[in-house]
């Protein structure tokens, strides 16, 4: 079986552009809402920041697995034990003070940047790699952003 990548300007490449930038709306909402809710709602946008920015943290380390599950995955083990790192950390920054989680969140999804710098070529994503950066600034801004108003 051989495995064709998904072209970014694809049918399918631009539907995949298009969720990633729709993913991104909860980050800027929820950072917004950090500054301008009331008191008593902060603790509730606090962790709902949080909670998605985990969520993320941990798909991005799930794609790590789907390449080393492949069948000639380059660097398997690197894969399969990366892949596990973005949700562990994910769940103490979650149980950890909103002033604290989210900057550990944001330095997250861009330690997951940098990981799928060096990797995602030779998994043959390159092409992916300007959207993985645009969607990391807006993600990490929104959660130190949002830590910001704690």
């Amino acid at each position: 079986m051989v495995h064709t990548p998904i072209a970014p300007d694809s049918h399918a490449g631009q539907l995949i552009e298009r969720l990633g930038y729709a993913g991104l709306m909860p980050f800027v909402v929820l950072a917004f809402f950090m500054w301008v809710v009331t008191p008593e709602a902060h603790p509730f946008v606090a962790i709902a920041l949080s909670a998605y920015g985990a969520t993320i943290a941990s798909f991005l380390g799930g794609i790590h697995w789907g390449i080393g599950l492949r069948h000639n995955a380059p660097q398997r083990k690197f894969h399969m034990v990366w892949g596990v790192v973005p949700s562990l950390v994910s769940w103490v920054a979650v149980i950890m003070p909103a002033y604290a989680g989210l900057p550990v969140l944001g330095l997250l999804l861009l330690a997951c940047y940098l990981v799928d710098r060096k990797t995602w070529p030779e998994a043959g994503l390159r092409d992916w790699m300007t959207l993985r950066f645009r969607l990391t600034v807006v993600s990490t801004f929104s959660c130190l952003l949002g830590a910001a108003a704690t």
